[in-house]
């Protein structure tokens, strides 16, 4: 079955540029020229990846993201014509953003972050069917790798799927020492390789998910000039 992406952007230059890179690598591509009609066409259709411009008419890139996570979890690759700031990202991220690219597109770097996005949203399905570690539980964090399932506090969590997997690599090495690289290689995928900037920005912000304290982390450990370590609270409360 080929593998639905919904474009919504409202220069049609650019959205018949990107449909037809896409559509040019056997993808079905869709095209929206504003928010109202690119949350539509989600609904409609279900994409299983949404590439999405933040200044829309009618209705906003980032309002657009925040209505599609309150029930589908697929991939949102933000698109904007500005600079972007740590503070930018940050604020796609609480809308449920997992991606930025920076317009002027470039189409080999387009065309890599969509498989990318596309490769850990169908990995992240298929990888607790095969893994020994199923989850953790402590009295304050749940997650479980099998329903993809995360509660803080006995509340849900939703996370976007690179956050997921971030959290997901965690648990699985728990106790271990990540390194930057290694951390970019197995949640992003070799294309990032040169982005030392993505596992602080959403490290931090996935702490201010899963911590009591984001500011104390408890579960998320620096490991400085190296990378993160997650520490289990069963253990140290044992």
């Amino acid at each position: 079955m080929t593998t639905r992406i919904l474009i919504v952007e409202d220069d049609r230059e650019l959205s018949r540029i990107l449909q037809m890179a896409l559509q040019h690598t056997g993808y079905e591509a869709l095209v929206a020229s504003n928010g109202l009609e690119g949350l539509r066409l989600f609904h409609d259709l279900r994409p299983e990846l949404v590439v999405l411009d933040i200044a829309l008419p009618l209705m906003d890139g980032m309002t657009v993201c925040k209505r599609i996570r309150d029930f589908s979890d697929v991939p949102i690759l933000m698109m904007t014509a500005h600079a972007i700031t740590e503070q930018d990202i940050a604020a796609g991220l609480d809308a449920g953003a997992d991606e930025f690219l920076i317009k002027p597109i470039r189409q080999v770097e387009f065309q890599a972050r969509v498989k990318a996005l596309l490769r850990r949203y169908h990995g992240q399905q298929k990888s607790a069917e095969t893994d020994e570690i199923q989850g953790y539980l402590d009295d304050y964090l749940s997650v479980d790798l099998n329903g993809r399932h995360v509660l803080v506090k006995g509340e849900d969590m939703r996370l976007t799927p690179t956050e997921y997997r971030l959290l997901e690599l965690f648990i699985k090495r728990q106790g271990q020492v990540l390194t930057f690289q290694q951390i970019l290689e197995q949640v992003w995928g070799f294309e990032y390789h040169n982005e030392y900037h993505y596992p602080r920005i959403y490290v931090s912000h996935l702490r201010r998910k899963i911590e009591p304290d984001y500011r104390m982390p408890t579960y998320i450990h620096n490991e400085y000039g190296i990378g993160y370590r997650f520490v289990s609270q069963i253990e140290t409360k044992g």
